[in-house]
């Protein structure tokens, strides 16, 4: 009876994920399939297997005149690297002090990063832009990445001040009894612990900043520049698309943050668990 009864019922767990895998697949598929299927044949046929497969799509991309995927990929690479580094350093240096401190002005300092996770990138776009008119820094690549180091700084505090908890302060203090300045005992001893939670900002906030459509949108502005995904945006003109090099832009724009997610995969997973345990 037992038996009988739980049948069912383990059948619904693997149904599910069954369910759920095939909702995140056919996405994939769709691009894959279509990256290598003739330009004239996926909007009859989109989920027709590539037969016979062709690179004619990924060339044309590759060889445009104006060069629009170079021009995309190096802006993005610029803005997402730069600004990682920025939000590394800046993120780790905060987190440490707020992890350290007990003085109880850190606590309004730290309610304050926390709004500023709440509140969505949109809502403070406009504002954004009018202090970057006036700073002349609209329409620039410096501005898009003032903006995200702003934004984005509050969710790598919060990361590294986790981290920075479970590191034992003596060793801090037996770095600074042997001589090293502050500075120093940060970055020599304590910045070395921390690769998990590095690996994790990096990846979290490289993929977001990667992504991002409408932030370089309005602030690189349509003919001041383009990243990957708004030049995805400007290869669909207003009354016809060019499918095939659609879909082979999106294919090779995923490629430089798989390769870099894949690199940290081993310290991103050491990340996630080592979170769940820091007080």
């Amino acid at each position: 009876m037992s038996t009988a009864r739980s049948g069912p019922r383990s059948l619904v767990r693997p149904t599910f994920a069954l369910l759920a895998g095939a909702v995140f697949f056919v996405p994939l598929y769709l691009v894959l399939a279509n990256v290598f299927k003739r330009g004239e044949r996926i909007a009859p046929s989109p989920a027709s297997l590539p037969a016979p497969p062709t690179l004619a799509n990924i060339q044309a991309v590759l060889t445009r005149p104006d060069g629009l995927f170079w021009v995309s990929l190096t802006n993005s690479i610029v803005v997402t690297v730069l600004s990682i580094l920025a939000l590394t350093v800046l993120s780790a240096m905060l987190g440490h002090y707020l992890a350290r401190s007990t003085r109880r002005w850190t606590k309004v300092l730290t309610l304050v990063l926390l709004a500023g996770l709440m509140i969505p990138p949109q809502v403070i776009l406009i504002p954004i832009t009018d202090v970057l008119r006036v700073t002349h820094l609209m329409a620039t690549l410096q501005g898009l990445i003032l903006f995200n180091v702003g934004y984005y700084v509050p969710f790598g505090v919060f990361v590294f001040t986790g981290f920075i908890r479970g590191v034992p302060v003596e060793l801090e203090e037996a770095a600074l009894l042997d001589g090293a300045s502050r500075m120093q005992a940060f970055w020599r001893v304590v910045f070395p612990l921390l690769r998990p939670a590095t690996a994790s900002v990096l990846i979290f906030l490289g993929v977001w900043i990667w992504n991002d459509f409408i932030d370089p949108l309005i602030i690189l502005g349509p003919s001041q520049g383009t990243t990957i995904t708004t030049g995805i945006y400007r290869s669909i003109g207003q009354y016809q698309a060019d499918f095939g090099s659609v879909f082979a832009l999106m294919f090779l724009a995923t490629l430089p943050v798989l390769i870099f997610y894949l690199a940290l995969q081993k310290q991103f997973v050491k990340g996630l668990t080592g979170g769940a345990t820091k007080g």
